[in-house]
This record gives structure tokens, C-alpha cells and sequence, in this order.
């Protein structure tokens, strides 16, 4: 064999057994810096060999790879769904009908019921082939390049006992932290938020380029297993056994000898669920031994032998208050219910979204109403109805503002959108607020000193009108200016001062940033619908401003992921002769419109989804150190937490941030560790 084919096939290996330690048994064998260390050199071999690279190769995990359309493939076995009930008594009664069936005493195998998007595996000689969704139940999209990117979804089986074709089914899923980021994220851009977990998982398991959908993070949860000649008689022991081969079992999966201790786990997770940090709906009862699943058979859509038991959402009546309507950063008004406190899910509930005009044309609000509320996946409050029986007589319905609540001018609705915004983008108040604030953030400019309310008071006190105004303050206009802010919910008010350090802090922060790469820059100047992965792809494309702004519809379209939507908000802000003034006066101010030479040579991704905190004093400036994080793939994070990757320590790094990383196991390395990490000998 050929001693690179022979290398990449060792490093293959090696490197999924490492992944299967670390995600499957949470025991890992080397640290996290060895590791990419590892995967540096598979991607290097492959970029060069292409040929030997292998069909479970742990690269595939970063995505790269575009589907334009997903082809519609049929299921081996029917994707049936399962058949659902609220209450206690349809237990009992399947129970009855189970036992009547096959005449003798069931035991049955309870598991939780996860609430994401159906999807069915398919294995070949211990390597993942395809992945299907749903669909109609007889066939579905071919979706195996996203499902790829999925952590928990073993490429090459452990072992060599496994059948030499069989499927894994389970459900694709968005934890609550990741869906979080991802609506704050979504927001950020003027995009609608998505609705729930299970349609950002939905939505993301769709999306046509494979690296934003590892960049998203789902996750995988098996809860079947189909084929001939499997080595196991019942469900219980069918799940142990794939644990063997490679796979993360589900955490919770329990026997029960009769339908009394099935109700006795729905009881306990009903009330445990709220402390899951994945969303799940219900409970799901199956009959555990394939012999018996075999002898009651299937009905036209369901399972005769398994049945979901769905929780009822915690749901309370409260009278609305009145509605406010806030102007967001890019225009887009939020209709937002003011309610009668109301205690759910262990939180009081004062406030709840009614996301927009249609959402509130079809619950049909009317002033006085009681609005029923629920906490959406445990965590978001949403209104999910009226409670009519408590609705006065000749309640006029709630109608959507027609004009900005803060400027003014009439608001406007495109036809595709379901968004209502002002227009008036560069004089409303909110919407400058906005933008001052997204620029000065740590994703666009990272302004550190400019935070805490500082921007706030340079808009009202009349220094800062629009993002060009940041690169003309001067010390005398800062320097003893303050405000006082109010305390919320019982805490003390604080007072924001501009003192000497303070205002020294802000104009050297503003003076790093003239720094800051041209892709982030774009993110900055807050163009409408253009996030940061848009801006990046934007910058590569297009190399510089002068290029962008000139680019046609057609042009800009052929970057991908810029569509119809994206395309003319570009062309609309270049259009705008304001807009051409600010930026204008940033080129003069010195910030950075065009790609350097490395920056578009693309460098790396070696630190592709790697989450790094910069700490301490380190040979060059650490603005340059963060750059070059960034410039290699990685995110620069300035807080350490369980998500962490690396955390990178100078000289004087701060001991709480040491104590921190050590209790969570976050690797600590050095400014040489992290030159090796990116292939560099020095930092040049």
C-alpha cells in the first residue's frame, strides 16, 4: 500500500476513535490541542492526496460541501409515525389492547420523545452511507453531507459484530443554548427568529451549505434500530448493543414491567423535563421484544406496538395590559404584550412577544382579552391563545401601529416579509441606537471601552449621530460627561461617568479598531439582512468596497447565500447617498475596506468552530493575536464557559480566568502552542 494512503488511513482511524472517546464515553485520551493537531495533518494529506481520502474521514465533520437540491430518496422501511395521546386513560387503554393481542403479561420500554426532525441513518460494512429525512413516511430528501457534520453521528462503526447493513433511526435536534445564540443571532440581521427548537433543527437540516450547518450545532438521538439478521430479541438491548458499535445511546432509557410503571416514569419526567437541556414534548412506550412488535404489526400509519404519550404544555390565563411596539436596530417592529404577572414553569411572566402583525391578525386580540401564555421548550414565554371565555363585550381588536412609535413615519411591508419596519433608517432614534451599538460590538468593531450604557449617553448628549462620528471625538468633548441609569427590578441605580482613564480607554480602543479586517468591518456598518458569515463571503468575493458597491444583482448573486432579498438591501444602502458619506468618512478615518494579501489567500480553517479567550500579555499586540484567530477560522470569546475550546494565556494572565479554565477542563495554551496550532514556527 502506498505510505500516504497507508497515513491517512492510520490518521482516519485514529482520529475517530478519539471523536468516539470524547462523545460517546466523554473520556477522552488527549487533549483538545492534540487532537486538531491530528486533524491539521489529515487535512493537509488530503488536500494533497484526495484520492486516499477515506469515507468516514472526522474533516467531513466541518462541512464545505453545497447541495443545491436534495434528492428524494425511498425509505427501505416506512418512516411511520407514532400514534399520539394527552391522557392517562389512553395509556391504559393501549396497554389492554397490546395484552389482548398477544395474550400474555408486556414489558415495555420507556424512553423520552425528542422533539427535533425525524431522520433514518443507513449503515454499509460499519460505514454511515445516507441519511433520509421523513418525509411522507415512504420516502425523503437525502441529507447525508449535513448529517455528516453531526458530532454524535458515528461515520465508522466500533467493533466488527454489527450486520452488514442495517438503520439507526432518530430525531435531529437544536439544544436550548444553540437555539438561543442562533435567534440572537438571526435578530442581529433583521431576520424573523425561528419559533421553537425543533424548526431551527428543521430549518438547518436543510440549509445547502454543509459548514453552516456544523457551524450550528446540532445533535443526533437514536431511538431505533431496523435490519436483518440484528443480534438482539428485544428494544432495550437493540439500544445497549449500538452503544458498542459507536453510537451515543439516549441517557434515559428504562424498563417496565407493566403499564403502572410506565405511568409512574411519564409522572417523573413531566416535572424533570424542565431541567433538560435539549428539548423533548412527551414520552414514548414501546413494546420491547421484536418478537411481539413482529406479532401486532402495523396499521396504515402507525405502530400497533408503540405509542407517544405528549405533555401538555404548561399553559396560564392573564389579562393583557397593553401592547408596546419596539424598533429594532434594523427598523423591524415588535409587537410585545405587557401582561398581569403570572407565575410558569418556576418564573413570573410580565412580558411576552407577539412576534408581528399576522401573529396578531390570527390570534385575534382584542383590548381586555386574558391571554393564555406557555413557556416555549421551557424557556420562552409565548402567547399561544385567547381565553375567550373571559373576553368583555364589544372588545375592539388590537390594532398593528401604522406608524413608527418613535419617529413617526409610516411603516412599510414588503410582501414576502412578515415584518413590519420603518423605513426611516438613518433618523430613527431606536434604529441609530441600534446601529451605534451593533458596531461597537465585539462580533463587528469589538469597541470593549465604548459599552455600558457609553453609547447611549453620546447619542443624547449629541457627539455621536451615525458610526462615522466614533473616529472624530476628542478628549475634551468626553471627559466629564456622565449619566444616571436607573436600577431595574429592586437594584441599585448606577452612574456612568467619563473620567480620565475611562475616556483614554475610548479613544485608544477607537484608534485599534482602524485595525479591525475589512469582512468585519462589512459586518459593522449594519447593511439590512447581511449577518456575519454573509459579511465574510461578501469580503472574499468582492475584495474590497469599491468592488461591492458597484457590483450589480446579478453579480452580487453569485456569491452564495446571497439571494433575491440579501442582493437588494446591498444595493439599496450603496444607493443611499448617506450611507456612501459614512462610509466615505470611515475610508478617510483610516479603517480597513480592503482584504490584505493573506486575508484573501483564505489562510486556514484550522480553528474552524474552536472558541478561543485571549488572556494576559503576549509578544505583539493582542488585538493581532485575535485577528489571526479569526484569520485561521476560530471565534474569539471574551468569557470562559463549558464551550470554550482553547483558552490562550500571555504572561500576567488573570488568576480567576486560570481557576475557571482548570475547573472546567479547558485546555490552557501558550502563545508558541497556539503558532504550533496554526502551523506557524514564529508569530511572523
Amino acid at each position: 500500500m502506498n505510505p500516504v494512503e497507508n497515513e491517512i488511513i492510520q490518521l482516519t482511524a485514529d482520529l475517530n476513535r478519539h471523536n468516539y472517546n470524547y462523545y460517546i464515553l466523554d473520556a477522552p485520551v488527549i487533549s483538545d490541542f492534540e487532537f486538531d493537531q491530528l486533524l491539521r495533518k489529515l487535512q493537509d494529506l488530503e488536500r494533497e492526496h484526495p484520492e486516499y481520502m477515506q469515507p468516514d474521514s472526522p474533516t467531513q465533520r466541518v462541512g464545505g460541501s453545497v447541495t443545491k437540491k436534495f434528492e428524494t430518496v425511498k425509505h427501505i422501511y416506512p418512516m411511520l409515525s407514532l400514534g399520539n395521546t394527552y391522557s392517562e386513560e389512553e395509556l391504559l387503554e393501549f396497554d389492554a389492547r397490546v395484552r389482548g393481542l398477544v395474550g400474555e403479561t408486556v414489558e415495555y420500554a420507556c424512553e423520552l420523545k425528542y422533539d427535533g426532525l425525524a431522520i433514518s441513518i443507513l449503515y454499509e460494512d460499519g460505514v454511515m452511507r445516507r441519511a433520509v429525512t421523513r418525509g411522507d413516511g415512504a420516502q425523503g430528501d437525502d441529507v447525508t453531507a449535513n448529517v455528516r457534520t453531526i458530532p454524535t453521528v458515528p461515520l465508522r462503526l466500533q467493533g466488527d459484530d454489527y450486520p452488514s447493513r442495517f438503520e439507526v433511526r432518530g430525531e435531529i435536534l437544536m439544544p436550548f443554548a444553540r437555539f438561543e445564540a442562533l435567534n440572537r443571532e438571526r435578530e442581529e440581521i433583521g431576520e424573523p427568529p425561528f419559533a421553537n427548537p425543533r424548526n431551527a433543527a428543521s430549518g438547518t437540516l436543510k440549509l445547502q451549505e454543509s459548514a453552516e450547518v456544523a457551524r450550528r450545532g446540532l445533535d443526533f438521538r437514536l431511538y431505533y434500530v431496523m435490519g436483518d439478521n440484528l443480534p438482539c430479541q428485544t428494544h432495550y438491548d437493540s439500544i445497549l448493543q449500538l452503544k458498542k458499535w459507536g453510537f451515543r445511546i439516549p441517557d434515559v432509557l428504562q424498563k417496565a414491567q407493566n403499564i403502572n410503571e410506565v405511568i409512574d416514569f411519564m409522572h417523573f419526567w413531566d416535572t424533570e423535563r424542565k431541567k433538560l437541556n435539549f428539548p423533548i414534548d412527551g414520552i414514548v412506550i414501546k413494546v420491547n421484544r421484536f418478537a411481539l412488535q413482529q406479532s401486532l404489526g402495523l396499521t396504515a400509519k402507525n405502530p400497533r406496538w408503540a405509542i407517544a404519550y405528549k405533555f401538555k404544555a404548561e399553559k396560564q390565563s392573564t389579562p393583557l395590559l397593553s401592547v408596546d411596539y419596539q424598533v429594532g436596530r434594523t427598523g423591524i417592529v415588535t409587537p410585545v404584550a405587557n401582561l398581569a404577572p403570572v407565575p410558569l414553569a418556576g418564573t413570573i411572566v410580565k412580558r411576552a412577544t407577539l412576534h408581528n402583525a399576522d401573529v396578531m391578525a390570527a390570534l385575534d386580540i382584542r383590548e381586555g382579552d386574558c391571554l393564555f401564555v406557555e413557556k416555549g421548550g421551557e424557556i420562552i414565554p409565548k402567547i399561544v391563545g385567547v381565553d375567550l371565555d373571559k373576553r368583555l363585550p364589544d372588545a375592539r381588536p388590537v390594532q398593528f401601529v401604522t406608524h413608527c412609535p418613535e419617529c413617526g413615519t409610516p411603516l412599510v411591508r414588503n410582501e414576502d416579509e412578515a415584518g413590519t419596519f420603518c423605513p426611516n433608517d438613518l433618523h430613527c432614534p431606536p434604529q441609530i441606537k441600534g446601529r451605534l451599538e451593533h458596531f461597537i460590538g465585539r462580533k463587528a468593531m469589538n469597541l470593549d471601552s465604548l459599552g455600558e450604557g457609553k453609547v447611549e449617553i453620546l447619542y443624547e448628549n449629541g457627539l455621536v449621530k451615525n458610526i462615522a462620528d466614533f473616529y472624530q471625538l476628542t478628549y475634551s468633548q468626553l471627559f466629564g460627561i456622565e449619566k444616571k441609569f436607573s436600577g431595574e427590578d429592586g437594584k441599585p441605580d448606577r452612574i456612568v461617568s467619563f473620567r480620565e482613564k475611562t475616556v483614554e480607554n475610548i479613544l485608544a480602543g477607537i484608534d485599534q479598531s482602524r485595525s479591525v479586517p475589512f469582512d468585519r468591518v462589512l459586518f459593522a456598518i449594519g447593511i439590512r439582512y447581511v449577518g456575519e458569515t454573509t459579511a465574510k463571503k461578501l469580503a472574499r468575493h468582492f475584495k474590497n468596497i469599491d468592488a461591492l458597491s458597484a457590483a450589480t444583482k446579478e453579480e452580487l448573486m453569485e456569491v452564495n447565500d446571497v439571494g433575491d432579498r440579501v442582493a437588494d438591501s446591498i444595493i439599496a444602502f450603496f444607493n443611499n447617498t448617506e450611507n456612501l458619506e459614512i462610509v466615505v468618512r470611515l475610508q478617510q478615518a483610516g479603517l480597513q475596506f480592503t482584504l490584505t494579501e493573506t486575508e484573501e489567500a483564505g489562510v486556514s480553517n484550522v480553528l474552524a468552530g474552536k472558541s478561543i479567550v485571549v488572556s494576559g500579555v503576549f509578544s505583539i499586540p493582542r488585538d493581532d493575536i485575535k485577528k489571526m484567530i479569526e484569520q485561521y477560522g476560530g471565534k474569539n470569546v471574551s468569557s470562559i464557559s463549558k464551550n470554550t475550546s482553547y483558552v490562550l494565556a500571555g504572561e500576567k494572565m488573570g488568576p480567576e480566568k486560570r481557576k475557571k479554565a482548570e475547573s472546567l477542563g479547558i485546555p490552557i495554551i501558550s502563545e508558541t502552542e497556539f503558532y504550533a496550532l496554526i502551523g506557524q514556527t514564529t508569530e511572523g
